[in-house]
């Protein structure tokens, strides 16, 4: 039953339809035109996936990395060695993985997902992510992603980070929470911003509902987001999940912005 005074409610129902609007959209033009490459549009024999080229472009992030940031290190270390940044200035997160580099195709796939109306990416993403974050969901109690504030997300009509978590929720098996971590201030885009600037963009924007801690509280959670370049979001998001009671957080990323490797 519909509380006709619940804001809540009406928005869930309005994203829903909208989630399957676009899906039908997507399985439309799927019937017009023949499945291509996910970047480049070059024909293939199925859709959801790369071809040859865009597939060599894909730097993925394997072992050995950092255990706690996920950097990639240039020589093997040993098992569970920490980067000299994660001793530095140690994240709030208690680990983050990521698929691959912020570049090439992986740039053009999260580019299409964000601002193209490209929804029915996600699937595909979210695969690789499962992959890439397969150790810390089979410990996980639940999914959370990245929110939007409303008004933003009332201008792009999805939010890209909640697609992921959704299809990433679907192929683990394990619960979405979302609308306990909510974004209540109205942030300026990250695009352009220096990573102090970034900081102070996001700082303070994120909060668990009083009304949801119990979703929260008590819980190891894997927090989605699409990319990670400063970390200054999913780091402001991961404080409001602990101040909330939250006894892990593992940050799980499609795309990383690394110029390269590190060494310890």
């Amino acid at each position: 039953m519909i509380e006709w005074r619940n804001p809540a409610q009406w928005r869930g129902l309005f994203q829903g339809g909208w989630h399957h609007a676009r899906k039908f959209a997507h399985g439309v033009r799927d019937i017009v035109y023949p499945p291509g490459c996910a970047t480049c549009g070059l024909p293939i024999g199925q859709g959801g996936a790369l071809c040859s080229g865009c597939w060599r472009s894909v730097r993925f992030i394997e072992r050995p990395f950092c255990e706690v940031l996920g950097l990639p290190f240039n020589y093997d270390p040993g098992a569970g060695m920490i980067s000299a940044q994660a001793i530095a200035d140690p994240p709030p997160f208690d680990r983050l993985r990521a698929v691959a580099a912020h570049d090439g195709a992986v740039r053009d796939l999260v580019h299409r997902l964000k601002y193209g109306d490209r929804t029915d990416l996600a699937p595909m993403m979210a695969g690789w992510m499962l992959r890439a974050g397969r150790e810390a969901l089979a410990e996980a109690d639940a999914i959370v992603p990245v929110p939007l504030h409303r008004w933003r997300l009332f201008s792009r009509q999805y939010n890209q980070s909640a697609e992921l978590a959704r299809a990433l929720a679907r192929l683990s098996g394990k619960p979405m929470v979302s609308g306990a971590l909510v974004r209540v201030k109205r942030t300026q885009k990250q695009v352009g911003l220096s990573a102090k600037g970034r900081a102070d963009n996001v700082r303070g924007a994120f909060r668990v509902l009083e009304r949801r801690r119990a979703e929260v509280m008590g819980r190891r959670l894997v927090l989605i987001d699409d990319v990670y370049t400063t970390g200054a979001t999913v780091k402001a998001a991961t404080r409001a999940l602990k101040r909330a009671g939250a006894t892990e957080v593992t940050v799980l990323t499609f795309a990383m912005a690394i110029a390269g490797t590190i060494s310890t």
